[in-house]
């Protein structure tokens, strides 16, 4: 008979640090990671089914506040996570992209959905195929529309990435080639 592996809370594994008796000590670029990761402002940019499923996970039943992510904003310029869902009409575009200019630094993007990652079905020439085409996406969620779970797990990415993100990467050339490429300055 097998055992299973039951998980058990427990205590989590310190960072890397100075310790001692009353006392922790560790890097700023560790304390402000830990930080954003846990209270990121979302603006939802939902056009179709995928916010349907956005708007379940939200709900009690998968409680995305348990990840920092309960303040929904609807302002640009007070969100620092775009999570697009749903399909992207070619006449979005500019509007998507001027969103994603208004965001303050650092801001990170996630494309949920077939729709936002590749076109989805609708390979027509109304129909944008990827919004990785005018803004830079870090996190893809995959699905027709994706499920609860999936919308959690592109979050635990993006939180993953934003606590190991430098402070100064913003700051790099590679960085600005980048927006370039978009035609952002």
């Amino acid at each position: 008979m097998a055992t299973e592996q039951v998980n058990k809370p427990g205590i989590a594994e310190m960072p890397e640090g100075l310790t001692g008796p009353g006392f922790f000590a560790t890097s700023l670029e560790k304390a402000v990671g830990l930080a954003r990761k846990n209270s990121l402002w979302p603006l939802p940019f939902a056009t179709s089914c995928c916010g349907i499923e956005f708007m379940a996970t939200m709900g009690s039943t998968y409680d995305l506040a348990r990840f920092g992510s309960e303040r929904l904003s609807f302002s640009p310029r007070q969100s620092d996570l775009l999570m697009v869902m749903g399909t992207i009409a070619k006449k979005m575009g500019p509007v998507l992209k001027q969103v994603y200019i208004q965001m303050a630094e650092p801001k990170w993007v996630i494309a949920v959905g077939a729709c936002a990652s590749s076109g989805g079905i609708f390979d027509t020439y109304s129909v944008l195929q990827g919004i990785d085409r005018i803004i830079p996406v870090d996190v893809y969620v995959p699905g027709c529309p994706p499920r609860p779970e999936q919308i959690i797990s592109g979050i635990l990415k993006i939180q993953e990435l934003v606590e190991h993100e430098p402070l100064r990467r913003r700051l790099l050339p590679e960085y600005d080639a980048l927006l370039k490429s978009y035609q952002i300055e």
